[in-house]
Order: structure tokens, then sequence, then C-alpha cells
């Protein structure tokens, strides 16, 4: 691991030491500069889970990636750093409130003086990491979040400027290595009933907000305001990655 290469990459200057402080600036400055995106599916790039193939395509090649790859080669810098790190599989909710299989997520536990739940490969979700010894609610900017008890997993919880709490993903604390999400990996490169294979995305967290590539709709949120546009050519969606997300594909 190239330790300074990716710091470059996600423009990091903060402190290195394996704390509660570092991780969550770690997670922030990942989050505004790593897109999470599924434009290799749609390229026909096959995905490979290994730290190697993840360094190059996200730090040398400048890509970003969905869950499996951005949590994955998170994980390798925090251990590298010298974090305490934990895979984990997580079944994500779907709108009517049902959750999809095992390894439909990877997330991480993150341990330092306390155990932390932390995410750079699920999207529009918490920017700083979770606690997961207090059950405290977290305000992040408008938004809200919880971990709650359910059985034997825990579920992360997302409020909206106060509204009811909705689940996002449930999983448990049981440490996993890439092999293990290996199928669902596959499944979601392949599967017609997959939504990673069903339309282009590319998003990252903003300063202020978000912005999106979502197919042919350039979408931009800044302190709530959300703004929509139709993109007019396949030229300008590309000019829109380079510009916005650094990408050239």
């Amino acid at each position: 691991m190239d330790i300074q290469a990716y710091l470059n990459r996600i423009n990091y200057h903060g402190p290195l030491e394996p704390t509660a402080e570092t991780l969550r600036q770690l997670q922030v400055a990942h989050l505004l500069t790593v897109p999470f995106e599924n434009l290799s599916i749609h390229a026909h790039e096959p995905i490979v889970l290994s730290d190697a193939a993840l360094f190059e395509k996200i730090v040398t090649r400048r890509r970003g990636g969905f869950c499996y790859e951005l949590n994955g080669l998170f994980a390798a810098l925090l251990r590298s750093l010298g974090f305490e790190v934990a895979m984990l599989s997580a079944q994500v909710a779907n709108a009517d409130g049902d959750f999809g299989p095992d390894f439909d997520h990877m997330t991480l536990m993150v341990t330092t003086d306390e155990r932390w739940l932390a995410d750079v490969g699920f999207g529009d979700s918490f920017v700083e990491p979770l606690s997961l010894d207090k059950s405290d609610r977290h305000a992040q900017g408008n938004r809200a979040y919880q971990i709650m008890k359910d059985a034997e997993r825990l579920v992360v919880q997302r409020s909206d400027s106060g509204g009811e709490w909705q689940p996002q993903y449930r999983f448990t604390l049981r440490p996993y290595q890439y092999s293990v999400y290996e199928d669902m990996c596959v499944y979601h490169q392949t599967s017609p009933s997959s939504h990673f294979t069903r339309g282009r995305i590319c998003s990252r967290l903003a300063k202020r907000g978000r912005i999106s590539l979502s197919e042919m709709r350039f979408i931009t949120t800044e302190n709530e305001d959300r703004h929509e546009r139709t993109i007019a050519s396949l030229q300008e969606y590309s000019e829109i990655l380079r510009t916005e997300f650094g990408i050239v594909m």
C-alpha cells in the first residue's frame, strides 16, 4: 500500500495516528473526493476484489466504485495506518422496509478507544462514523442517524429534518474477507434484478450538499436545495464526469 499516494488521492493532510478523530477526518475526505459509481459495470470492466486491483483503479486511475470496492480499499488504508478494521456484511433496506440478502453491502467496523461504524461506499448516507458503543442520536447537518438493535442484528436508521426514522441497512459484527462478497459482487454486476445494472450513477459528497450524474441527468443539492437538468449529449456527459468527478473513461 502506497499510503501517501492514497492520501494524495483523497486530498488528505490531517493527522495519521489511529484515533477516532483521524478516522472521522479520513472518512469525510474520502467522501468528498472519491465518487460512488457503477460505471465499470456499464463499460463491461470486471470488478476484482483485491487490494492491489482496487488501488490501481481508485488511486492510480482516479476512479470511484461501489461498496465492495470503496470500503474494501478504505479498510486496507486504515489497516496500513494502524487501525483495527473488520469488513462486515449488511442487508440493504428497500422502499417497503424489507431487507436484501447477506453481503448485499459491505460496511466497516473500526476500533479505536471505542468501536465505530465507518462507510465510504453507500452513497448518500452518514458523513462521519457512527459510534457502535453508544446509542446516541448522531446529528449530521439536517439529518440524524442512529443504530438500533434488531434481534441479532444492528440497524442504521436515518431521519431527515426531524421526520420519521427510516432503515438504511442492517448488519452483524462478524468479520469477513473479500472472498465471501464475490457472489453478490458478481450478482450486482450482471443480474437484471440488480439496480446497479439498470442505469449509470456517479455521485459524491460536496461541501454543502451533493452532486450526482444519474444516466443523462445532472443533479446538485446545496443546503437542501435540489436542482436537476437533462444532459444534452454524451459529450456533455463525459465533460461533467471529467470536471466534477475527475473521471475519464
